[in-house]
Formats: C-alpha cells, sequence, structure tokens
C-alpha cells in the first residue's frame, strides 16, 4: 500500500474572489502577460497591484510586500530594452 504526505500551501489558504472584488486587477495583469509573452517581470506591477486589493478586500491576510517577494524596484513596469 502506497500513502502520501499532504502538505498545505506555505501561505495556507484564502477565500476566492467570489464578488470579483478585484477582478478588475486581475483582467489587468492577464492582459500585460499576454501582451509579454507571459514575461511575469513585466507585469510584476500590476500583481502587486493585484495583491494590494486582495489584502484591502480581506481576500488574503496582510503581508509585508517584501515578504511577497516585491521590492522598491517592483513599482512601476520596466522597461524593454531594444
Amino acid at each position: 500500500m502506497c500513502t502520501f504526505l499532504v502538505k498545505p500551501p506555505d501561505k495556507g489558504s484564502f477565500p476566492l474572489d467570489h464578488y470579483g472584488e478585484c477582478k478588475a486587477e486581475m483582467v489587468e495583469y492577464m492582459r500585460c502577460l499576454k501582451a509579454n509573452n507571459s514575461d511575469q517581470a513585466q507585469c510584476k506591477h500590476l500583481s502587486k497591484r493585484y495583491f494590494q486589493c486582495r489584502m484591502d478586500k480581506r481576500l488574503m491576510l496582510r503581508e509585508d510586500f517584501e515578504q511577497l517577494g516585491f521590492h522598491q524596484a517592483d513599482q512601476q513596469p520596466q522597461k524593454q530594452s531594444n
């Protein structure tokens, strides 16, 4: 008999956004990913905005952005060099 040890996510579970309270932020982030060939670095400022919305709406625990992997440089979109 094979048994598996199930480990919960590091940050735990969080409520789904059933009422679409942060849908606009999520859609903006997804559009950015599509426009930038899924290059998350180009859209990190939008993911930060999404997390801020979730914290403000109590859809996740308030967390220091440094703990979520964001830094001061993540405030604005990165400039692409050609």
